[in-house]
């Protein structure tokens, strides 16, 4: 049965999110659910909240999706069951709509001819309430249930199933696509063709990948490496991929003006993942190099907080001469979970997923390497566990500029009044995390690090500089879509182009 879930009401997590990871095969004789399954788990960072996989036999389209990690997800059983040549995966962190069932992707929807659409997105709009009225006033209404869905993405997945019926599901996205405004890395596919586009900024990732026998699609390099397909090169900037049993082809529907989201290569990218060309590893490395130059410490020893921080802290110690150590232990299996923690365990905050090497750290001036700082709440507790295992001096070093400004693009950051940064300098900061010195790696030399042109890179989190212009406060914000629901009554069930009948999306 199709059913609501709920989260458990977690706290903000003060590290910042990226939305989701996508990821789409074209496999005639491969087993694509599974293919969809591994690639998803190498993008599990992305998104940990809903997982979910289609699958297209070429006369159907079956998806199952939950809330929950990759692996909590899917087992063998379902697996198995879904059979066909096409596959659709989406692994989802919210930055629009919240963390119920209907929110999880890929989204299905049926066209008024009666084929199937399935549809995955990376990234955030910003004309989301434009695209609302659009719906509105095309009779469409988001899927029923308790809730309903809120997402920009169920949206955009409405207006193309809708536009499809008359004229095919590639017309219908190439006259969409363009009015689009935001953020998107789409993977989407009908009952015979998979899909992909990208927004004109290429603001987030998006790759393609050869198989043996068929194509793959993924947010990153490293999902291709763990299904073994090669990589051919970036979906580009404004364009438009449909890959079926005539082979690939390309289509532009808006003019390339690239911005890559400079975030990505700071801490939102697995280190093994290649972006324009730039291993994101070695970027790191650099950055850390870079952060030793532009702020040495007279210290000990340099230990990375695991472990984003590890290839900045590598970098910083190879540039400084100062050794390098493990100081801290990372419980590698720590990440969302559906159980509610104790008070005694949540005021234990960090020590769930950190815990000094006591042996290391005594009697230690220590040069601490982080991604970055958002709220500070992280390194505050992290710099008080670190003095009371016997650290002498804690000096923070940043590989990162300071967090000025929420993400409007596909990052859930904290909102401006909640970000440590805002109107406070560094010697501020430094005072209310604890360090005895603070230093964050500049915007020139991160800009340096990642090799790539200043004017082709998004840096709004740090420079208030955002290259899509943004709405009005009001029209913009995660919760957006639940707002204006709320004020029109609850959603209606189904529409001209509604979810498929039941059987065709399955849970347990």
């Amino acid at each position: 049965m199709l059913s609501d879930q709920s989260t458990t009401g977690h706290e903000p997590d003060p590290e910042p999110r990226e939305e989701c990871g996508v990821f789409g095969v074209w496999a005639p004789g491969e087993e694509v659910a599974k293919l969809a399954y591994y690639g998803l788990y190498a993008l599990q960072h992305r998104g940990q909240e809903a997982a979910g996989i289609s699958v297209s036999d070429g006369s159907q389209i079956v998806v199952f999706k939950d809330l929950g990690l990759v692996s909590q997800v899917f087992d063998e059983q379902v697996l198995s069951s879904l059979q066909g040549h096409i596959a659709v995966g989406h692994c989802r962190y919210s930055t629009t709509g919240s963390t119920i069932w209907e929110n999880a992707q890929p989204i299905f929807r049926t066209t008024a001819t009666g084929s199937g659409l399935s549809f995955a997105h990376n990234g955030n709009l910003v004309n989301t309430a434009e695209l609302r009225e659009r719906t509105t006033a095309a009779g469409l209404k988001p899927h029923a249930g308790l809730t309903g869905s809120s997402s920009d993405s169920d949206l955009m997945c409405g207006l193309l199933a809708a536009a499809a019926a008359d004229k095919g599901i590639e017309a219908a996205a190439l006259e969409l696509l363009p009015t689009l405004r935001g953020a998107f890395c789409l993977t989407f596919a009908d009952e015979s063709t998979l899909y992909a586009a990208r927004d004109p900024h290429g603001v987030r990732p998006l790759v393609l990948g050869r198989l043996e026998r068929g194509w793959v699609v993924a947010s990153e390099t490293a999902a291709l490496d763990i299904v073994g397909a090669s990589f051919v090169r970036e979906v580009e900037p404004g364009e438009l991929l449909a890959i079926d049993a005539e082979g690939l082809r390309s289509s532009r529907f808006a003019t390339p003006e690239p911005k890559g989201c400079i975030f990505e290569y700071v801490y939102l990218a697995r280190p093994d993942t290649t972006i324009a060309g730039r291993s994101v590893h070695a970027t790191r490395v650099e950055i850390g190099r870079r952060l030793a130059k532009e702020f040495p410490a007279d210290a000990d020893l340099v230990i990375p907080v695991p472990e984003s921080g590890t290839p900045a802290a590598i970098g910083y110690a190879q540039e400084s001469g100062l050794p390098y150590g493990q100081g801290l232990v990372k419980n590698g299996y720590v990440g969302r979970t559906f159980i509610q923690p104790s008070q005694t365990i949540r005021q234990l905050g960090i020590r769930l997923k950190l815990n000094p090497l006591r042996d290391v750290i005594r009697g230690k001036r220590l040069v601490v390497v982080d991604d970055s700082i958002v709220r500070g709440n992280t390194q505050r507790a992290l710099i008080r566990m670190l003095r009371e295992a016997g650290a002498l001096e804690v000096h923070v070093r940043i590989a990162s500029p300071p967090v000025r400004w929420p993400c409007f693009y596909g990052i859930d950051f904290a909102s401006r009044a909640e970000l440590i940064a805002n109107g406070v300098d560094a010697d501020g900061v430094r005072r209310s995390i604890g360090a005895d010195t603070l230093g964050y790696v500049s915007l020139d030399g991160l800009v340096a690090a990642s090799e790539q042109p200043k004017t082709r890179l998004c840096t709004a989190c740090f420079s208030g500089e955002y290259p899509i212009p943004l709405p009005d406060d009001a029209l913009i914000g995660k919760h957006l879509l639940e707002g204006l629901d709320a004020a029109d009554g609850p959603a209606l069930p189904v529409s001209p182009a509604g979810y498929g009948a039941e059987d065709a999306v399955r849970r347990p």
